[in-house]
């Protein structure tokens, strides 16, 4: 990661990372700054609205790539 991308992460900020094995999601780590908080299983309520959210910020990119590519 770059350094101004870094900076950019507060070290108070919560990241999340999937974790997957042969295209499946088995577990979402919780991280704050490099720091492991917790482990979320993916099929629990928190762990499908955090894969729900972050499949619609994903299709809502590829569509804004597709319009940019477009020109519409």
């Amino acid at each position: 990661m770059s350094e101004a991308a870094q900076s950019e992460i507060s070290p108070e900020q919560k990241t999340y990372s999937a974790v997957e094995k042969n295209g499946v999601v088995t577990a979402i780590w919780e991280m704050v700054g490099n720091k492991h908080i917790r482990t979320i299983d993916p099929r629990s309520r928190e762990g499908r609205a955090l894969l729900a959210h972050y499949q619609s910020q994903k299709e809502e990119t590829q569509e804004n790539a597709a319009n940019a590519a477009t020109g519409a």
